[in-house]
């Protein structure tokens, strides 16, 4: 569990990411105002603005949600390793067959999660 809170530091991440973006953006409109009399420094504000949204929004799809992601299927591979190892370890304590043992540790590469 304290495993999955990593991954979920980085989603979470991509959710502020955006948003913070956005108020980066409305920062750079209210500069923009303040100098409404200068009309030279208009296009600069505004470019600024935009390009904050951007790397809000590109950091949250292109960094911090692709990073959860795989943290998030990198640790699933691991538990569902740590399971298998479990039952085939209960299993040959139990005495079981080698064979059963052999097919119900396979169904575990049926779904590719190990």
């Amino acid at each position: 569990d304290e495993w999955r809170q990593s991954a979920k530091i980085w989603e979470s991440a991509g959710g502020y990411s955006p948003t913070i973006g956005i108020m980066a953006a409305v920062m750079g409109l209210i500069h923009v105002m303040e100098n409404l009399s200068d009309p030279s420094k208009l296009g600069g504000g505004i470019a600024v603005a935009f390009v904050a949204t951007i790397y809000g929004v590109g950091a949250a799809n292109l960094i911090f949600l692709p990073i959860a992601k795989k943290l998030l299927a990198h640790i699933v591979r691991i538990v569902t390793f740590r399971e298998m190892l479990v039952d085939g370890l209960v299993s040959i304590g139990n005495g079981d067959n080698p064979h059963i043992i052999e097919g119900r540790l396979q169904g575990y590469f049926v779904d590719g999660a190990v």
